[in-house]
């Protein structure tokens, strides 16, 4: 199973959070984390962030990534979503 939690911070607070399930054994890596972003921004309500250059060394090296406002082409809301994997298959 692949599992990634979404979470909306603003001011050091959590606002909302989601966990995201990936059953497909089929999909590499890559694609079931941008399927898991697509399904977070879906039940957030918001555009799908674009992954700059950090943002991918980032999740390379910790498997954690934040989205800030640098990242969305709307205005956010919030300080940054933030995506970490919990499980890989």
């Amino acid at each position: 199973m692949f599992r990634i939690w979404a979470k909306i911070f603003k001011d050091n607070h959590i606002l909302k959070d989601i966990v995201i399930k990936n059953n497909n054994q089929h999909l590499n890596r890559t694609k079931k984390i941008y399927d898991s972003l697509d399904a977070a921004c879906y039940q957030f309500d918001l555009s799908r962030p674009v992954w700059l250059d950090k943002n991918i060394a980032d999740f390379k090296r910790s498997s954690k990534v934040r989205f800030t406002q640098d990242n969305f082409i709307d205005s956010i809301d919030f300080d940054y979503l933030e995506l970490q994997v919990l499980e890989e298959d």
